[in-house]
């Protein structure tokens, strides 16, 4: 049953990408629907089963939430804008680098990281430019869309330290309501800004609408935040990053992308070097348990396997 979940969980994040490069609607119109979706479908059973941790909310506690929305709905900016302009497989691997910009906050927040950490932080960003050069030559506008994904992954990573801190004392319900509910407002307000619609769309768009937030983030991350409590965050997060190839799988099946074989390359270098930051990240949790200093090493990244939306 383990195994069928994963692999549920893998096809629902996976179809995320090609599915919102497939609507024809606003980039932002997108972000705000689902996540007000998702509020909702969160919300209420969370209001129903725990009232009492709505109405005991710390300052903290809001804050925390509250900065995670907002790096949120910068990542769902950044990352559906980055679908229009360069390939699916290359955003996606792009913006799940994520895991690789944690270990490197904390590299700047001055903690020791382990070696097997650095060097996997340095495989992946290889990755990166393998992928970006790649783009120089496809189109300007590639190159753009490559700079908003890993934009994207770096807010993803923004949004998983606020929410990790939020999570603390918080349950899963009630903060994934609070932050998409926050994440829409927020969505909301961009739109009206920069004067995108959130309504007028095509059947077949909102049909897309649905389809993505049924596939990422009820068949996706809902059923990867079930998998934390049967199986270790470690393997969780090694699981969810087989939705680079799947992604790429995906968009080359039903959008026919086709892509240079040096792409297809840097996907590859990603992947190893996302692989290589897990393997020294659960290094160094087992030589912290066994006496090692706990600054040696930043824990894995929840969101990885827990509540990122993409």
């Amino acid at each position: 049953m383990t195994f069928f979940l994963a692999v549920v969980g893998v096809l629902g994040v996976s179809a995320s990408g090609p599915i919102m490069a497939a609507t024809a609607a606003p980039a932002l119109a997108i972000a705000f629907w689902r996540n007000a979706l998702g509020a909702v479908i969160m919300g209420v059973p969370a209001g129903l089963r725990d009232r009492n941790g709505f109405r005991s909310l710390s300052r903290a506690e809001v804050k925390w939430a509250a900065l995670a929305a907002l790096a949120l709905a910068l990542h769902f900016a950044c990352f559906i804008t980055s679908l229009r302009l360069t390939s699916v497989a290359a955003a996606t691997a792009l913006v799940c680098l994520q895991a690789g910009w944690i270990a490197l906050f904390d590299v700047f927040r001055g903690r020791r990281v382990a070696r097997q950490t650095l060097a996997g932080l340095l495989v992946a960003f290889t990755g990166v430019v393998v992928i970006t050069g790649f783009d120089v030559a496809l189109s300007p506008e590639a190159l753009m869309g490559d700079a908003l994904a890993l934009a994207g992954g770096a807010l993803a990573g923004l949004y998983t330290l606020a929410g990790g801190k939020a999570r603390r004392t918080m349950s899963t319900g009630t903060y994934t309501t609070l932050c998409y509910g926050a994440c829409a407002v927020i969505l909301l307000i961009m739109c009206a800004v920069f004067q995108e619609p959130l309504i007028g769309f095509e059947p077949a768009a909102w049909a897309g609408i649905l389809a993505v937030t049924v596939m990422a983030q009820l068949l996706g991350h809902t059923v990867f935040n079930h998998l934390l409590a049967v199986i270790s965050p470690l393997v969780v997060s090694m699981i969810i990053l087989l939705e680079i190839p799947g992604a790429a799988v995906l968009a080359a099946l039903f959008l026919a992308e086709e892509l240079p074989g040096g792409t297809y390359a840097g996907l590859g270098i990603i992947l190893a070097g996302l692989a290589v930051v897990l393997w020294g990240q659960a290094r160094g949790r087992s030589l912290s348990s066994r006496g090692a200093p706990e600054n040696q090493l930043p824990p894995a990244p929840p969101a990885l396997g827990g509540d990122i939306e993409k």
